[in-house]
């Protein structure tokens, strides 16, 4: 099976539906070729953070500060329903792109470790509160996978892989995808498209309809 999702690390809820997602193909004992694509949540941040999550959000949904905390205590909750003791009214919000530039490169050059990446990934944003955008920690992670430092650092400094990120997000502008997380679920020739972080039990459900061809009365869209 393969499976390529379009994601953010900025997300919680993209973080929280992908390991439902693995659970999901773990309790079924799949073999999946993973692949994830970029779409920035908050294209226009600096590799420094300027805003909280707080005053993110009442920017980006125009919300009042009451109900934007309320948001996000609600998302902790339901990660925590998960097991994910997120932090997410601490994060320390900042552009993405460099974490998108190096799950490319190790996609591409190390695919067998690019899962445990992109959770490692994830957990230093959501968990640790760590600057993601920041070179230092994305070598720190790589490095805690037995990569070479000096060659994560290298491609981090340059602009390696900026176009190919910039190309897939607007790949998925012309598929028509407006909101993350989104999981393109294959298996021979079928594909099953959900979006959304669903429920565990949900995803293996619609796992199964997919392997036993059994998609094409169903709908997850």
């Amino acid at each position: 099976m393969r499976i390529i999702y379009w994601s953010d690390f900025n997300c919680p809820n993209s973080y929280i539906g992908l390991v439902r997602l693995k659970r999901a193909t773990d309790e079924l004992d799949l073999d999946v070729e993973w692949e994830m694509k970029p779409f920035e949540l908050y294209p226009t941040l600096f590799n420094k953070p300027t805003n909280s999550i707080t005053t993110q959000n009442i920017i980006k949904y125009g919300i009042t500060p009451e109900d934007a905390k309320a948001k996000i205590e609600e998302t902790e909750k339901i990660a925590l329903n998960d097991g994910l003791r997120i932090n997410y009214k601490d994060i320390q919000l900042t552009s993405s792109r460099n974490a998108h530039r190096l799950v490319r490169y190790v996609q591409k050059k190390h695919s067998n470790l690019s899962q445990d990446l992109i959770f490692k990934i994830f957990e230093a944003n959501f968990i640790d509160n760590k600057i993601i955008a920041d070179i230092d920690t994305l070598v720190e992670i790589a490095s805690s996978l037995g990569l070479d430092d000096i060659e994560i650092r290298n491609m981090l400094e340059s602009d390696s892989y900026d176009f190919e990120v910039r190309v897939e997000e607007e790949e998925a502008m012309i598929m028509g995808v407006e909101a993350i997380p989104i999981y393109f679920l294959n298996i021979s020739e079928e594909q099953l498209i959900v979006p959304g972080a669903f429920e565990k039990e949900d995803f293996k459900i619609a796992l199964i309809d997919l392997m036993n061809g059994e998609i094409e009365s169903k709908s997850y869209i």
